[in-house]
């Protein structure tokens, strides 16, 4: 049976994941064959058909289309709030956006390294090796962004966290732009989404994913999912 063929491990780079995804002639017909990306609070840096482009932070599910789901993609996903560093862009400049490398570079050091990139043997290990290069000369990570995303996964609220690592809401929604793309409340709803969805691919009860996942109740959790994913979540857990 034909069909695109995703793979992932952890990367060097600290909370990285490295994936890669292989599209065929029948993701090629339709993007209806193609799961859709999911908002998860990150951002990717990815090499495809001799390109290198950084993925956004998405508030919204990205459908690829046609050619994109037939092309093989290598990408490196960042840890939530980590790639602006790396990268050297704020993260509220690249929401629900795909764009070249080259267009966020200066068009030299991002020509090498698609040279660099073009020329490797292995390009899952040619791309860890470029953000562990990043990596290694940006700054250590904000303590205060890193203790917002842990308060948050773990279903604090945003006036608590703000109190908790000493920031007044208005600040903490300042660097929250520039780290996740959006503010914190956007953050929590993402987070808490990417808790049920784990919750309920395990089998769980819809109703007790959303209550462990900080949920209201089963109705909110429906339209959260459909807000954030555009699909009801028994279709998006069917794989549609």
């Amino acid at each position: 049976m034909s069909g695109a063929v995703y793979a992932e491990r952890p990367s060097r780079v600290a909370g990285a994941v490295l994936w890669t995804r292989t599209g065929d002639a029948q993701s090629a017909q339709g993007a209806q064959s193609v799961r859709p990306v999911l908002p998860d609070g990150c951002m990717d840096l990815l090499w495809s058909g001799g390109r290198l482009l950084v993925a956004g932070p998405d508030t919204r599910a990205y459908h690829p289309g046609p050619a994109v789901a037939a092309a093989r993609y290598v990408g490196i996903r960042f840890y939530p709030g980590t790639a602006p560093a790396y990268l050297g862009v704020p993260a509220h400049e690249l929401r629900d956006r795909r764009v070249e490398l080259a267009d966020l570079w200066p068009s030299a050091e991002a020509r090498r390294l698609t040279e660099r990139m073009e020329a490797a043997r292995d390009p899952v290990a040619a791309l860890e090796s470029l953000a562990l290069e990043r990596a290694g000369r940006a700054e250590p990570p904000d303590a205060l962004i890193t203790y917002v995303v842990k308060a948050l996964e773990a279903g604090r609220g945003i006036a608590a966290t703000a109190l908790e690592a000493g920031v007044n809401t208005r600040l903490l929604h300042r660097r929250s732009l520039a780290a996740f793309g959006y503010g914190p409340k956007t953050l929590a709803r993402v987070l808490r989404l990417q808790r049920a969805l784990s919750l309920a691919r395990e089998g769980v009860p819809y109703a007790q994913t959303a209550y462990a996942a900080g949920f209201a109740d089963q109705a909110h959790l429906a339209r959260d999912v459909k807000e954030l994913t555009g699909m009801p979540l028994g279709e998006l857990l069917r794989g549609r």
